[in-house]
């Protein structure tokens, strides 16, 4: 009963957190653009620039929260240890790569300009910060995969010796 209540927690926060981002794609970004523009009207283009990547950095987001669930149903149907949650935390791996990238080749830069007008280096280093997220995610996920992988393996040989 533990786990199932568990694992009701798990995908009620993967709802939250999908509603969180929807939110702030809808609302909050279309602000963000108003008020930076009117904060920093020497650098438009780099201004489109990042809320376009932001909301780039949305599709593997959800991609990975869809993901997400579907391990949790596997869980909920005693097959987490099978090669469907393998593949899922491979798809995972890779959305938070891309995700990654997309921040640190079109976020990250786009924030010199702003960074150099304003005088405020350490804008990079968030921006870094905030860039690395997906990598640490994308790492996390590499390493449940192959754990998950030879914890299958290894399930397979002992039903093979008995």
């Amino acid at each position: 009963m533990l786990e199932k209540s568990a694992n009701l927690l798990l995908k009620t926060t993967l709802v939250f957190m999908g509603l969180i981002v929807l939110m702030l794609a809808v609302f909050a970004l279309p602000n963000l653009y108003k008020g930076a523009l009117a904060e920093f009207p020497y650098a438009p283009t780099a201004i489109l620039g990042i809320v376009i990547v932001l909301y780039a950095v949305t599709i593997p987001y959800f991609f990975v929260l869809q993901q997400s669930w579907k391990l949790l149903v596997l869980i909920d149907r005693n097959l987490g240890f099978s090669k469907f949650s393998v593949t899922a935390f491979r798809s995972i791996k890779y959305a938070s790569l891309i995700g990654g990238l997309l921040l640190m080749i079109g976020f990250v830069p786009l924030l010199f300009p702003i960074a150099e007008e304003d005088d405020a280096p350490g804008l990079l280093l968030y921006g870094f910060l905030f860039a690395c997220i997906p990598f640490v995610v994308s790492v996390f996920a590499s390493v449940l995969e192959k754990l998950f992988q030879n914890a299958i393996e290894m399930k397979s040989e002992n039903d093979l010796t008995i």
